[in-house]
């Protein structure tokens, strides 16, 4: 009777971590989409588009190298360290809203990271194509750990999974810099009026909390598989 209220109590458990990490997640997501939705049909008293912002601030910051090309999709906007161009969603590129020229100015806060050479930029960019491998590796360890009863494989395979986390918790000081400079940015050229730069502030603190929301479910997406392992061994 133990082992199996063990066994049960080990997946309930873990579909509770599951839960919480989606309402945690969905949370984020409905508050930055209530964000953006909101400010996106408030247009700034300028007129200013998020081209003309982005422009603004990487010209101040001796970045006149870098592109601004508009590209397809909805919030698809990013910086490209590569090729050194930002890339606005149609709706910010031609947008005049208060949602345009914040989502603008934030990327120019990771331009402007990648010129003074940031390192959490840096250590992201780099570890991309090995948290890439061990992501796909990790599963498939795991999972030829559970099948051969190999316990110590099977959380070899779980360590090779947490890179995904390592990636998480490097990003996070990213994106709240990139906010952090680019509220500093709009401020110091006065690229819109001081009362509309609550909604900048509120935009891009909805848009942060998603980052902390996905490293707490994968957190728990990680306990999740380690109460797997763990049963699983107890089992065998």
């Amino acid at each position: 009777m133990y082992y199996n209220y063990g066994y049960s109590m080990s997946y309930v458990i873990g579909y509770l971590f599951v839960f919480i990490g989606f309402v945690i997640t969905l949370g984020a997501q409905i508050s930055v989409n209530s964000n953006y939705s909101k400010y996106k049909r408030v247009n700034n008293n300028r007129g200013i588009s998020g081209k003309d912002a982005a422009r603004k601030i990487l010209d101040d910051n001796g970045l006149n190298n870098i592109d601004i090309v508009e590209t397809r999709g909805n919030l698809t906007d990013h910086y490209d360290p590569s090729r050194k161009i930002i890339r606005l969603s149609t709706d910010i590129y031609n947008g005049t809203s208060i949602a345009s020229v914040a989502v603008a100015a934030h990327e120019c806060g990771h331009a402007i990271q990648d010129k003074e050479g940031y390192k959490p930029l840096k250590i992201r960019s780099s570890i991309v194509p090995v948290v890439n491998l061990c992501n796909r590796l990790g599963y498939f360890v795991i999972f030829l750990g559970l099948i051969l009863g190999y316990f110590n494989l099977a959380i070899f395979g779980l360590i090779l999974m947490s890179a995904i986390l390592i990636f998480q918790l490097v990003t996070l000081p990213v994106e709240f810099n990139a906010s952090n400079r680019a509220k500093k940015q709009i401020d110091k050229l006065n690229i819109i009026e001081k009362e509309e730069q609550n909604g900048v502030s509120n935009m891009l603190t909805a848009a942060a909390m998603t980052y902390v929301a996905s490293v707490i479910n994968t957190i728990l997406q990680l306990l999740r598989m380690l109460l797997i392992i763990l049963d699983r061994d107890r089992r065998e």
